[in-house]
Protein backbone atom coordinates (compact mmCIF):
# COMPACT_ATOMS: atom_id res chain seq x y z
CA UNK A 1 0.00 0.00 0.00
CA UNK A 2 2.75 2.63 1.13
CA UNK A 3 4.40 1.45 -2.39
CA UNK A 4 0.95 2.35 -4.37
CA UNK A 5 0.55 5.65 -1.74
CA UNK A 6 4.30 7.21 -3.59
CA UNK A 7 2.86 6.21 -6.87
CA UNK A 8 -0.19 8.23 -6.77
CA UNK A 9 1.85 11.21 -5.26
CA UNK A 10 4.50 11.89 -7.77
CA UNK A 11 2.90 10.10 -10.71
CA UNK A 12 -0.66 11.94 -10.40
CA UNK A 13 1.02 15.68 -11.26
CA UNK A 14 3.12 14.42 -13.79
CA UNK A 15 -0.07 12.26 -15.48
CA UNK A 16 -1.00 16.32 -16.67
CA UNK A 17 1.57 15.59 -19.66
CA UNK A 18 -1.85 13.74 -21.29
CA UNK A 19 -3.63 17.26 -20.38
CA UNK A 20 -1.53 18.65 -23.07
CA UNK A 21 -4.47 19.42 -25.85
CA UNK A 22 -6.10 21.54 -23.18
CA UNK A 23 -2.77 24.03 -23.61
CA UNK A 24 -3.13 24.17 -27.47
CA UNK A 25 -4.77 26.83 -28.64
CA UNK A 26 -3.97 29.17 -26.03
CA UNK A 27 -0.09 28.76 -26.41
CA UNK A 28 -0.70 28.78 -30.29
CA UNK A 29 -2.59 32.03 -29.81
CA UNK A 30 0.02 33.49 -27.54
CA UNK A 31 2.98 32.64 -28.22
CA UNK A 32 2.64 32.39 -32.16
CA UNK A 33 3.66 28.69 -33.04
CA UNK A 34 1.67 25.99 -35.04
CA UNK A 35 -0.02 22.75 -34.65
CA UNK A 36 2.93 20.92 -36.05
CA UNK A 37 5.15 22.58 -33.73
CA UNK A 38 3.27 21.99 -30.89
CA UNK A 39 3.12 18.08 -31.44
CA UNK A 40 6.65 18.39 -31.81
CA UNK A 41 6.75 19.57 -28.22
CA UNK A 42 4.43 17.36 -26.97
CA UNK A 43 6.38 14.20 -29.17
CA UNK A 44 9.80 15.64 -27.56
CA UNK A 45 8.41 15.46 -24.04
CA UNK A 46 7.85 12.00 -24.46
CA UNK A 47 11.27 11.04 -26.33
CA UNK A 48 12.67 12.56 -23.11
CA UNK A 49 10.35 11.00 -20.89
CA UNK A 50 11.72 7.55 -22.27
CA UNK A 51 15.44 9.03 -22.08
CA UNK A 52 14.54 9.42 -18.01
CA UNK A 53 12.64 5.74 -18.18
CA UNK A 54 15.90 4.41 -19.19
CA UNK A 55 18.38 6.16 -16.76
CA UNK A 56 16.15 4.70 -14.23
CA UNK A 57 17.71 1.70 -13.72
CA UNK A 58 21.36 2.95 -13.80
CA UNK A 59 20.78 5.21 -11.13
CA UNK A 60 18.77 3.70 -8.87
CA UNK A 61 22.33 1.42 -8.40
CA UNK A 62 23.60 4.30 -7.51
CA UNK A 63 21.52 6.30 -5.72
CA UNK A 64 18.75 5.54 -3.10
CA UNK A 65 14.79 6.51 -3.86
CA UNK A 66 15.02 8.98 -1.23
CA UNK A 67 16.82 11.12 -3.69
CA UNK A 68 15.92 9.97 -7.15
CA UNK A 69 12.31 10.80 -6.52
CA UNK A 70 12.48 13.87 -5.22
CA UNK A 71 15.14 14.73 -7.85
CA UNK A 72 12.41 13.87 -10.51
CA UNK A 73 9.69 16.10 -8.73
CA UNK A 74 11.88 19.00 -9.04
CA UNK A 75 12.97 18.66 -12.73
CA UNK A 76 9.73 18.59 -13.67
CA UNK A 77 9.20 21.41 -11.70
CA UNK A 78 12.12 23.38 -13.22
CA UNK A 79 10.86 22.99 -16.97
CA UNK A 80 7.52 24.17 -16.40
CA UNK A 81 8.95 27.11 -14.71
CA UNK A 82 10.99 27.63 -17.80
CA UNK A 83 7.83 27.52 -19.37
CA UNK A 84 6.69 30.07 -18.02
CA UNK A 85 9.05 32.52 -19.63
CA UNK A 86 8.55 31.51 -23.33
CA UNK A 87 8.97 33.65 -26.07
CA UNK A 88 8.61 31.18 -28.78
CA UNK A 89 8.81 27.55 -29.90
CA UNK A 90 12.47 27.12 -28.15
CA UNK A 91 11.91 27.39 -24.57
CA UNK A 92 8.91 25.83 -24.61
CA UNK A 93 10.87 22.74 -26.26
CA UNK A 94 13.32 22.93 -23.62
CA UNK A 95 11.26 23.22 -20.87
CA UNK A 96 8.47 20.93 -21.54
CA UNK A 97 9.45 18.89 -24.24
CA UNK A 98 13.14 18.10 -22.93
CA UNK A 99 13.00 18.48 -18.54
CA UNK A 100 9.37 18.19 -17.94
CA UNK A 101 9.51 15.06 -19.67
CA UNK A 102 12.78 13.97 -18.30
CA UNK A 103 11.17 14.60 -14.71
CA UNK A 104 8.57 12.50 -15.64
CA UNK A 105 10.65 9.10 -17.15
CA UNK A 106 12.39 8.79 -13.95
CA UNK A 107 9.69 9.27 -11.46
CA UNK A 108 7.70 6.87 -13.57
CA UNK A 109 10.04 3.83 -13.43
CA UNK A 110 11.11 4.65 -10.31
CA UNK A 111 7.92 3.99 -8.34
CA UNK A 112 6.87 0.97 -10.89
CA UNK A 113 9.85 -0.63 -9.83
CA UNK A 114 9.31 0.24 -5.89
CA UNK A 115 5.52 -1.04 -6.52
CA UNK A 116 6.96 -4.48 -7.70
CA UNK A 117 9.79 -5.12 -4.68
CA UNK A 118 7.44 -3.93 -2.58
CA UNK A 119 4.60 -7.09 -3.50
CA UNK A 120 4.95 -10.82 -3.06
CA UNK A 121 4.00 -11.87 -6.24
CA UNK A 122 3.45 -10.30 -9.28
CA UNK A 123 0.10 -8.64 -10.06
CA UNK A 124 -1.51 -7.04 -13.02
CA UNK A 125 -4.10 -5.06 -11.01
CA UNK A 126 -1.46 -3.02 -8.95
CA UNK A 127 0.56 -2.62 -11.60
CA UNK A 128 -2.33 -1.40 -13.97
CA UNK A 129 -3.17 0.80 -11.11
CA UNK A 130 0.77 2.76 -11.53
CA UNK A 131 -0.01 2.82 -15.16
CA UNK A 132 -3.58 4.03 -14.82
CA UNK A 133 -2.46 7.07 -12.41
CA UNK A 134 -1.04 9.35 -15.40
CA UNK A 135 -4.68 9.35 -16.80
CA UNK A 136 -5.91 10.27 -13.75
CA UNK A 137 -3.43 13.07 -13.11
CA UNK A 138 -4.64 13.95 -16.64
CA UNK A 139 -8.38 13.61 -15.75
CA UNK A 140 -7.66 16.21 -12.71
CA UNK A 141 -5.92 18.19 -14.17
CA UNK A 142 -7.84 19.35 -17.35
CA UNK A 143 -10.85 20.71 -15.62
CA UNK A 144 -8.25 22.36 -13.62
CA UNK A 145 -6.39 24.01 -16.24
CA UNK A 146 -9.74 24.86 -18.31
CA UNK A 147 -10.53 26.99 -15.13
CA UNK A 148 -7.64 28.46 -14.45
CA UNK A 149 -6.80 29.18 -17.78
CA UNK A 150 -10.36 30.85 -18.22
CA UNK A 151 -9.70 32.74 -15.03
CA UNK A 152 -5.92 33.76 -15.01
CA UNK A 153 -4.40 33.02 -18.16
CA UNK A 154 -1.12 30.64 -19.22
CA UNK A 155 1.35 32.31 -16.10
CA UNK A 156 -0.13 31.80 -13.20
CA UNK A 157 -1.53 28.40 -14.65
CA UNK A 158 1.98 27.00 -15.45
CA UNK A 159 3.11 28.35 -11.65
CA UNK A 160 0.41 26.39 -9.79
CA UNK A 161 1.62 23.00 -11.90
CA UNK A 162 5.67 23.71 -11.21
CA UNK A 163 4.79 24.07 -7.38
CA UNK A 164 2.58 20.97 -7.76
CA UNK A 165 5.47 19.08 -9.27
CA UNK A 166 7.86 19.95 -7.19
CA UNK A 167 6.05 19.53 -3.56
CA UNK A 168 4.63 16.06 -5.03
CA UNK A 169 8.79 15.09 -5.43
CA UNK A 170 8.97 16.35 -1.88
CA UNK A 171 6.30 14.36 -0.62
CA UNK A 172 6.91 11.07 -2.67
CA UNK A 173 10.43 10.93 -1.37
CA UNK A 174 9.31 11.57 2.15
CA UNK A 175 6.39 8.39 1.44
CA UNK A 176 9.22 6.17 0.26
CA UNK A 177 11.23 6.53 3.27
CA UNK A 178 9.38 6.60 6.23
CA UNK A 179 7.82 3.53 4.40
CA UNK A 180 11.45 1.91 4.18
CA UNK A 181 11.01 1.06 0.40
CA UNK A 182 13.66 -0.01 -1.59
CA UNK A 183 14.13 0.25 -5.67
CA UNK A 184 16.09 -2.97 -5.80
CA UNK A 185 17.24 -6.00 -3.53
CA UNK A 186 19.97 -5.81 -1.83
CA UNK A 187 21.75 -8.99 -4.03
CA UNK A 188 21.02 -6.86 -6.55
CA UNK A 189 22.25 -3.72 -5.38
CA UNK A 190 25.73 -5.31 -4.93
CA UNK A 191 25.95 -7.52 -8.26
CA UNK A 192 26.77 -6.10 -11.88
CA UNK A 193 23.80 -5.06 -13.93
CA UNK A 194 22.33 -8.23 -15.74
CA UNK A 195 22.20 -8.09 -19.35
CA UNK A 196 18.41 -7.48 -21.20
CA UNK A 197 18.56 -9.01 -24.76
CA UNK A 198 16.09 -6.44 -26.67
CA UNK A 199 16.48 -9.57 -29.59
CA UNK A 200 14.22 -11.57 -27.70
CA UNK A 201 11.62 -12.71 -29.91
CA UNK A 202 8.38 -12.27 -27.35
CA UNK A 203 10.32 -9.11 -26.10
CA UNK A 204 10.21 -7.72 -29.91
CA UNK A 205 6.65 -8.93 -30.62
CA UNK A 206 5.64 -6.93 -27.70
CA UNK A 207 7.54 -4.60 -28.13
CA UNK A 208 5.93 -3.88 -31.85
CA UNK A 209 2.10 -4.40 -30.49
CA UNK A 210 2.35 -2.05 -27.66
CA UNK A 211 3.78 0.68 -30.59
CA UNK A 212 0.85 0.28 -32.67
CA UNK A 213 -1.55 0.44 -29.79
CA UNK A 214 0.16 3.48 -28.54
CA UNK A 215 0.61 5.15 -31.61
CA UNK A 216 -3.06 5.88 -31.73
CA UNK A 217 -4.12 6.39 -28.21
CA UNK A 218 -1.45 8.93 -27.67
CA UNK A 219 -2.90 10.64 -31.18
CA UNK A 220 -6.33 11.01 -29.24
CA UNK A 221 -4.19 11.97 -25.90
CA UNK A 222 -1.72 14.54 -27.18
CA UNK A 223 -4.77 15.87 -29.52
CA UNK A 224 -8.25 15.33 -28.06
CA UNK A 225 -9.67 18.89 -27.15
CA UNK A 226 -8.57 20.21 -30.83
CA UNK A 227 -9.36 16.97 -32.10
CA UNK A 228 -13.34 17.38 -31.39
CA UNK A 229 -13.05 21.57 -32.12
CA UNK A 230 -12.18 20.18 -35.68
CA UNK A 231 -15.43 17.63 -35.56
CA UNK A 232 -17.72 20.36 -34.68
CA UNK A 233 -17.41 20.11 -30.92
CA UNK A 234 -18.20 23.28 -28.88
CA UNK A 235 -15.33 25.17 -26.60
CA UNK A 236 -17.23 23.38 -23.51
CA UNK A 237 -17.43 19.63 -24.94
CA UNK A 238 -13.85 19.99 -26.34
CA UNK A 239 -12.28 20.90 -22.74
CA UNK A 240 -14.79 18.32 -21.07
CA UNK A 241 -13.50 15.94 -23.98
CA UNK A 242 -10.02 15.68 -22.67
CA UNK A 243 -11.49 14.88 -18.88
CA UNK A 244 -13.82 11.79 -20.26
CA UNK A 245 -10.61 10.70 -22.69
CA UNK A 246 -8.49 10.29 -20.02
CA UNK A 247 -10.88 8.87 -17.16
CA UNK A 248 -11.61 6.23 -19.91
CA UNK A 249 -8.12 5.65 -19.95
CA UNK A 250 -7.77 4.76 -16.83
CA UNK A 251 -10.45 2.62 -16.14
CA UNK A 252 -8.78 0.91 -19.41
CA UNK A 253 -5.62 0.64 -17.51
CA UNK A 254 -6.81 -0.80 -14.66
CA UNK A 255 -9.18 -2.67 -16.43
CA UNK A 256 -5.99 -4.09 -18.38
CA UNK A 257 -3.85 -4.98 -15.07
CA UNK A 258 -6.70 -6.71 -14.13
CA UNK A 259 -7.30 -8.96 -17.24
CA UNK A 260 -3.74 -10.39 -17.96
CA UNK A 261 -4.20 -11.32 -14.55
CA UNK A 262 -6.90 -13.83 -15.55
CA UNK A 263 -6.55 -14.16 -19.51
CA UNK A 264 -3.76 -14.61 -21.62
CA UNK A 265 -2.04 -11.65 -22.53
CA UNK A 266 -2.76 -12.80 -26.12
CA UNK A 267 -6.19 -12.29 -25.74
CA UNK A 268 -6.09 -8.96 -23.95
CA UNK A 269 -3.74 -7.49 -26.84
CA UNK A 270 -6.03 -8.43 -29.46
CA UNK A 271 -9.26 -7.25 -28.30
CA UNK A 272 -7.08 -3.86 -27.22
CA UNK A 273 -6.13 -3.40 -31.02
CA UNK A 274 -9.83 -4.04 -32.33
CA UNK A 275 -11.51 -1.87 -29.63
CA UNK A 276 -9.58 1.36 -30.59
CA UNK A 277 -9.87 -0.06 -34.80
CA UNK A 278 -13.78 0.19 -34.05
CA UNK A 279 -13.19 3.64 -32.51
CA UNK A 280 -11.41 4.33 -35.76
CA UNK A 281 -13.71 3.23 -38.09
CA UNK A 282 -16.84 5.28 -36.38
CA UNK A 283 -15.56 8.40 -36.27
CA UNK A 284 -14.63 7.65 -39.87
CA UNK A 285 -18.22 6.91 -41.03
CA UNK A 286 -19.94 9.32 -38.69
CA UNK A 287 -17.80 12.48 -37.78
CA UNK A 288 -20.39 14.64 -35.96
CA UNK A 289 -19.27 15.71 -32.34
CA UNK A 290 -21.16 12.98 -30.15
CA UNK A 291 -19.48 10.06 -32.40
CA UNK A 292 -16.34 11.46 -32.17
CA UNK A 293 -16.09 11.92 -28.39
CA UNK A 294 -17.00 8.15 -28.38
CA UNK A 295 -14.68 7.06 -30.81
CA UNK A 296 -11.88 8.92 -29.41
CA UNK A 297 -12.56 7.16 -25.85
CA UNK A 298 -12.67 3.75 -28.43
CA UNK A 299 -9.41 4.85 -28.88
CA UNK A 300 -7.98 5.72 -25.70
CA UNK A 301 -9.41 2.80 -24.52
CA UNK A 302 -7.42 0.21 -26.53
CA UNK A 303 -4.03 1.80 -25.85
CA UNK A 304 -5.27 1.83 -22.06
CA UNK A 305 -5.63 -1.90 -22.27
CA UNK A 306 -2.33 -2.43 -23.84
CA UNK A 307 -0.51 -0.18 -21.43
CA UNK A 308 -2.09 -1.86 -18.12
CA UNK A 309 -1.62 -5.51 -19.30
CA UNK A 310 2.24 -4.60 -21.22
CA UNK A 311 2.45 -3.54 -17.11
CA UNK A 312 1.36 -6.68 -15.73
CA UNK A 313 3.07 -9.26 -18.13
CA UNK A 314 6.37 -8.11 -17.82
CA UNK A 315 6.67 -9.28 -14.12
CA UNK A 316 5.46 -13.10 -15.08
CA UNK A 317 8.26 -13.66 -17.59
CA UNK A 318 11.55 -11.24 -16.28
CA UNK A 319 12.89 -11.07 -12.57
CA UNK A 320 11.19 -8.18 -10.98
CA UNK A 321 14.95 -6.59 -9.84
CA UNK A 322 14.49 -6.14 -14.12
CA UNK A 323 11.21 -4.55 -14.22
CA UNK A 324 12.35 -1.22 -14.54
CA UNK A 325 15.05 -2.27 -17.39
CA UNK A 326 12.10 -4.38 -19.54
CA UNK A 327 9.82 -1.59 -18.71
CA UNK A 328 11.93 1.33 -19.79
CA UNK A 329 13.16 -0.46 -23.08
CA UNK A 330 9.12 -1.00 -23.80
CA UNK A 331 8.36 2.36 -23.40
CA UNK A 332 10.66 2.82 -26.23
CA UNK A 333 8.03 1.68 -28.19
CA UNK A 334 5.73 4.48 -26.36
CA UNK A 335 7.99 7.07 -27.12
CA UNK A 336 8.64 6.14 -30.99
CA UNK A 337 4.64 6.27 -31.33
CA UNK A 338 4.74 9.45 -29.51
CA UNK A 339 7.04 11.08 -32.34
CA UNK A 340 5.35 9.39 -35.32
CA UNK A 341 1.62 9.43 -35.21
CA UNK A 342 0.97 12.44 -33.21
CA UNK A 343 3.49 15.09 -35.12
CA UNK A 344 1.87 13.44 -38.73
CA UNK A 345 -1.47 14.14 -37.41
CA UNK A 346 -0.21 17.51 -36.58
CA UNK A 347 1.03 17.84 -40.18
CA UNK A 348 -1.77 16.18 -42.06
CA UNK A 349 -4.16 18.66 -40.01
CA UNK A 350 -2.21 21.52 -40.67
CA UNK A 351 -2.39 20.87 -44.30
CA UNK A 352 -6.24 20.03 -44.79
CA UNK A 353 -7.29 20.81 -41.76
CA UNK A 354 -8.84 17.91 -41.37
CA UNK A 355 -8.20 14.72 -38.61
CA UNK A 356 -9.96 12.09 -41.42
CA UNK A 357 -6.26 11.28 -42.74
CA UNK A 358 -4.39 10.50 -39.36
CA UNK A 359 -7.39 8.62 -38.23
CA UNK A 360 -7.10 6.54 -41.29
CA UNK A 361 -3.31 5.45 -40.10
CA UNK A 362 -4.48 4.84 -37.34
CA UNK A 363 -7.29 2.17 -37.75
CA UNK A 364 -4.51 0.71 -40.19
CA UNK A 365 -1.81 0.37 -37.00
CA UNK A 366 -4.31 -1.16 -34.88
CA UNK A 367 -5.76 -4.08 -37.47
CA UNK A 368 -2.00 -4.45 -38.13
CA UNK A 369 -1.33 -4.63 -34.01
CA UNK A 370 -4.32 -7.05 -33.65
CA UNK A 371 -2.72 -9.48 -36.19
CA UNK A 372 1.04 -9.97 -34.97
CA UNK A 373 -0.84 -9.63 -30.92
CA UNK A 374 -1.89 -13.37 -31.63
CA UNK A 375 1.50 -14.75 -31.31
CA UNK A 376 2.22 -13.14 -28.35
CA UNK A 377 4.03 -15.63 -25.72
CA UNK A 378 1.84 -17.30 -23.28
CA UNK A 379 1.78 -15.51 -19.65
CA UNK A 380 3.75 -17.30 -17.30
CA UNK A 381 5.64 -19.31 -19.84
CA UNK A 382 9.09 -17.42 -19.50
CA UNK A 383 8.55 -16.84 -16.07
CA UNK A 384 12.04 -17.51 -13.88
Amino acid sequence: MSALLVASALNIPFGTIYAFSVFLRPMEQQLGVSRTEMSVVFASATVALALGMNLLPLLARRMSGVALIPIAGLIGALGIVIVTQAQGFWMLFIGYGVLFGLGGGLSFTAVQQCVNQATVRPSGLANGYVVSTYPIGAMIGAPVFSATLHLWGIGPTLWLLAGVLGGAGVLGGWLFRRAGLTLLSAAAAQSPPQPVSLSDPVFTRLFAVFFLAASAGLMVLGQAAAMLHAYGAGAGMAAAATTVITAVLAASRLAGGWLVDHWQMRSVAVGANLCAFAGAVLITLWPVPLSALFALSLLGAGYGLMSGASAGYIPRLWPRDLFAAIAARLYVAWCLAAVCLPVLAGWLFDLTESYRAAVMVAAAGNLAGAWLARRIALTGSRTP
